[in-house]
């Protein structure tokens, strides 16, 4: 019996020692997911604050800060994924007028970084990149009309024709060379040695101005991507072709191949800054004035 009951007593501390260790568990977890909410509530007041004091806190001066902040952005879009380079100047001058109406010494800093940004934008060269495509594509109306070349033979051997003596023993001779001259009249024998280019049939004169075409769509592709190497690639193909296939003397064909040249010659790569300075600073600078905006609220709530 004695036996019975210690192993009783044995079997009831070990089910207390698990219930104990299950219940301190329990409550080790109760406690972090309780650290975790406090720590979320303490996340949400925090924000809560900086967006009660960024309402509550504006001055006027504040707003024209904010204003100029969008702008700035907007700006750096229109720069980088558009690469619209005068929209962009425009908006940073936007933005320079509105750090300037608040008036205040302390963005003297940040002007200056505006001032330069809108400075290098200044400095961007602008191409015409509707304009370079619109003449791309009324030479790519021209094609169909251009002639094409005859068959090109090499130039023949220069044959010396040799003349009558007038040495009366030379008359063998003479009367030859008055027989070859004679005979010449009626059928005439010339080496030429070179390779000869004979006439296109018309399916192939079909795809040589189809790919002369395509060439000058490559080309205006090349245009709106920035592709410099594409671009001038595409011209001087196009333009090989046109020297090769087609008729040399006539004028539209001699106009068709200096528009291409100097379509060549257009530089459509331009070299874009990577960032705005003043970008980072007037972020910085509204950060600052709403944390202090938050500490002097905070101070006047203790």
């Amino acid at each position: 019996l004695q036996a019975q009951l210690q192993n009783t007593q044995s079997a009831v501390n070990k089910d207390l020692q698990a219930i104990k260790q299950e219940t301190i568990q329990e409550a080790s977890h109760a406690v972090e997911k309780t650290q975790v909410v406090q720590s979320q509530q303490q996340k949400s007041i925090q924000s809560l604050q900086l967006a009660v004091a960024d309402v509550k806190g504006r001055r006027p001066n504040d707003w024209l800060l904010a204003e100029a902040d969008y702008l700035v952005k907007l700006a750096g879009r229109k720069l980088f994924l558009e690469h619209d380079a005068v929209s962009a100047t425009k908006l940073m001058e936007s933005a320079d007028q509105r750090i300037a109406a608040l008036n205040d010494p302390s963005l003297v800093s940040l002007r200056q970084s505006m001032t330069n940004d809108i400075t290098k934008l200044r400095t961007i060269p602008l191409i015409d990149r509707d304009g370079l495509v619109l003449r791309i594509t009324s030479l790519q109306q021209q094609v169909d009309k251009l002639p094409l070349a005859n068959a090109i033979l090499p130039e023949a051997e220069v044959v010396e024709k040799k003349a009558v003596s007038q040495d009366i023993n030379d008359w063998q001779s003479n009367l030859m060379t008055s027989m070859k001259d004679f005979s010449e009249n009626f059928i005439t024998f010339r080496s030429r040695d070179g390779e000869v280019i004979p006439l296109l049939s018309p399916e192939q004169h079909f795809y040589l101005r189809e790919n002369i075409k395509g060439k000058l769509e490559t080309a205006i592709r090349a245009v709106y991507k920035e592709q410099g190497e594409v671009y001038s690639a595409a011209l001087k193909t196009a333009n090989e072709w046109s020297k090769s296939y087609l008729n040399q003397d006539d004028n539209s064909v001699i106009e068709f191949e200096k528009a291409i040249k100097q379509l060549s010659e257009q530089n459509i790569t331009v070299k874009y800054p990577v960032k705005l300075e003043s970008q980072i600073q007037l972020s910085d600078v509204i950060r600052e004035r709403l944390r202090r905006e938050v500490t002097v609220m905070t101070s006047e709530e203790k």
